[in-house]
């Protein structure tokens, strides 16, 4: 059985109370419209409650009795299966746009790596409309990401605008000024580092190059979000 993909109860019940809805008329809609006879005012109750979550084709029926996406009822979603639920598509909808045989996207959703090529990757990104984060994380960059950022801030940051651009297409202007932020505080550490002369206070500068370095990924992402216009 596939996992059920993360479920905001709170959402779900103030979807249903703003449309003046009792469970039962959820439940009721979800057996006559989306063919689930088996679905009870129990388990609408049960599933606000948090008791219980509702699979795949549950949760895209019970958008559909609230008048709302799929993605209004999730929590945010973390790997490829729940952002494709989120965006109401099925297995079949994605693996033809994106050009490879179900089965074998199937294969990647169950193993959680995705494997497609660049211009696949490109077409998944566009099809289940996801962040950049989120893109780098599923196709398998965030290693590679990882590595340009190091380099940028404990090297030239301006030599790696480019590569990074490249594999984040993000604003220029945000992206230099983003290099440009992680680089300075970078280098702040490393010459406080050189200059205190309190060992304390080296060692635990020092430290915080090394975490800095080990986070520079979610740095990264944070002042992008902050610097966005």
């Amino acid at each position: 059985m596939p996992p059920t993909p993360p479920f905001d109860a709170h959402a779900a019940r103030r979807l249903r109370t703003a449309l003046g809805m009792g469970p039962e008329h959820v439940a009721y809609g979800m057996r006559v419209s989306y063919g689930l006879p088996y679905i009870t005012p129990d388990h609408v109750i049960a599933w606000e409650r948090n008791i219980m979550a509702p699979g795949a084709h549950e949760l895209a029926a019970l958008a559909g009795v609230l008048w709302c996406s799929p993605c209004e009822l999730m929590g945010r979603p973390h790997t490829l299966r729940e952002h494709r639920a989120a965006r109401g598509l099925s297995a079949e909808d994605v693996a033809r746009a994106v050009g490879l045989e179900l089965l074998v996207y199937a294969r990647m959703e169950e193993s959680g790596e995705w494997r497609g090529s660049e211009r696949q990757s490109a077409i998944l990104a566009e099809v289940l409309e996801l962040p950049p984060p989120d893109f780098i994380t599923l196709t398998g960059l965030d290693g590679r990401l990882a590595g340009l950022l190091r380099s940028a801030v404990t090297t030239r940051w301006q030599a790696y605008v480019r590569p990074v651009n490249k594999m984040v297409p993000l604003n220029r202007r945000v992206l230099e000024s983003t290099l440009q932020e992680l680089h300075r505080y970078y280098q702040g550490q490393m010459a406080a580092t050189l200059t205190w002369a309190d060992g304390s206070a080296t060692t635990e500068a020092s430290r915080i190059g090394r975490d800095f370095l080990d986070r520079i990924v979610e740095h990264f992402w944070a002042r992008v979000e902050s610097s966005a216009p």
